[in-house]
């Protein structure tokens, strides 16, 4: 089987919401188209009148609900998703007339919304997310190049051949090829995911640490931003926040039992700051707002409120936060790996779903488990989201998907907890088997559950 080289920072990656499959993929390709463009000879440019974008698959189904309009606009304008100013983004493309400039060298050319067509939902490119890319003088076409979203925010590039990494010192494709390496080099979980990380990545130890801290830290402030952030949020549902007024009224219910540890003797309260959590960042994905992948945007809630709620109620310190992202990581990486972590390919199972599970992976390894519990828990959570759909109502990532982040996270607790009580030699399910079983239903799930907002709830509650 193939060795795992992906990166813990390609599966967490900072950017805007509300979707990285929508808006942090379509702004790499812009940019990266771009940045063809800058290699385009001065007679060439000053011949072009226009850039041309075609959205394809669920980019067109729902990209206007997605923002992904907005997202290859900033691409073309040279911004890129972790640094990019997210009030600024928000207010890309606000207005019909809105215009910009793309500007390569001393030439500029024009770009606005009529520059960027919704295109087919159904059709034969090699992925669903499928863009576009053309520089036109007139009818005729100087440059095009096609990019294509699968997911979490990774980008592919038709005919691009990408630089081939290091192999890592410990190669596993699966679980049980990484059980095996656990056993047979007689190596802790987190030390082999970092051993990895440092060949991958080319980082030190230190600095894979104070990647991790950043990626932490910005997943914190997307769930404090959206405790202290009310009103209603951006789109045609009207759907108001709730993380705010659910945190409120956990703090009065606290304060009416006079308890000082409410949440060693009021179990129901562990859960209601759990949800508050993962709402609150979850919420703050759909404003468009900074978050990270986790490994999606739209699964941004999950993780961030595990680690919310582990550092501030439970007091887990930092170095075993870090620990938990690498075993989260490690999940990931064998979903990514061997199915798939877009909505768009299989449908909300392998974003909700797999934030679940790598959630759930994550507290059985700081609480101290050994690798087969890990992957009881993981196997677990991903095992009972197996199906989802993905259908958003109106094409936003709001409704069910908010609600899905806190309910996730709560999963990913009881998973973890069947987990840690249980026999893992009378467990039946391995986890790469439910990988296997998600990649199976994913590819038999019809395109009106992934994405495109034409079944289910997105059709059954329209713009409620």
């Amino acid at each position: 089987m193939k060795a795992i080289t992906t990166s813990i920072f390609d599966l967490f990656k900072i950017g805007p919401g509300p979707s990285s499959s929508h808006t942090i993929g379509p702004m790499k390709a812009g940019f990266s188209f771009l940045k063809s463009l800058e290699q385009v000879p001065d007679k060439e440019l000053k011949a072009a009148t226009s850039v041309e974008v075609r959205l394809f698959g669920s980019l067109s189904a729902t990209g206007k609900g997605h923002g992904t309009d907005r997202a290859v606009t900033a691409g073309l304008l040279g911004w890129e998703p972790h640094t990019c100013d997210t009030k600024l983004f928000i207010n890309l493309l606000t207005r019909e007339k809105d215009s910009y400039s793309i500007k390569i060298r001393d030439i500029s050319i024009p770009f606005g919304a009529a520059n960027i067509i919704f295109d087919k939902v159904e059709h034969k490119f090699a992925f669903q997310n499928t863009m576009i890319f053309r520089l036109l003088a007139g009818g005729r076409v100087l440059l095009e190049r096609e990019y294509y979203s699968i997911g979490g925010g990774f980008v592919r590039a038709k005919g691009a051949q990408e630089p081939p990494r290091p192999q890592p010192p410990y190669q596993y494709g699966n679980m049980n090829e990484l059980k095996a390496l656990l056993a047979s080099h007689k190596v802790g979980f987190n030390e082999l995911i970092l051993k990895n990380e440092e060949a991958i990545s080319g980082m030190t130890q230190e600095q894979v640490f104070t990647g991790l801290d950043k990626i932490i830290e910005v997943m914190e402030e997307a769930v404090e931003r959206g405790l202290k952030t009310e009103g209603v949020l951006p789109g045609p549902i009207g759907l108001r926040r709730k993380a705010p007024t659910l945190y409120k009224k956990a703090h009065e219910n606290a304060a009416e039992h006079h308890r000082e540890h409410i949440l060693e003797h009021l179990p129901e309260r562990f859960i209601i700051f759990l949800s508050a959590y993962s709402l609150a960042a979850s919420e703050e994905n759909a404003a468009g707002h900074r978050v990270v992948t986790a490994p999606t945007s739209g699964s941004a809630g999950v993780i961030p409120g595990i680690l919310y709620t582990l550092k501030h109620h439970l007091h887990s310190p930092k170095h075993l936060l870090r620990e938990g992202m690498l075993a989260a990581a490690a999940i990931g990486f064998i979903v990514k790996e061997n199915a798939s972590i877009s909505g768009t390919e299989v449908g909300c199972q392998g974003e909700i779903g797999v934030a679940s599970s790598m959630a759930a992976g994550l507290l059985a390894h700081i609480n101290g488990y050994p690798i087969e519990i890990i992957e009881n828990a993981a196997e677990i959570a991903l095992e009972h989201h197996l199906g989802m759909t993905c259908d958003p109502i109106g094409g936003y990532v709001q409704i069910p998907c908010i609600e899905r982040n806190a309910v996730a996270a709560v999963e990913a607790y009881n998973a973890y907890l069947l987990a840690s009580v249980g026999d893992p030699k009378k467990q039946k399910l391995k986890f790469d088997q439910v990988v296997a079983a998600m990649l199976e239903t994913g590819k038999h799930m019809s395109t009106r559950y992934k994405e495109t907002s034409k079944g289910g709830l997105a059709v059954c509650a329209p713009i409620c």
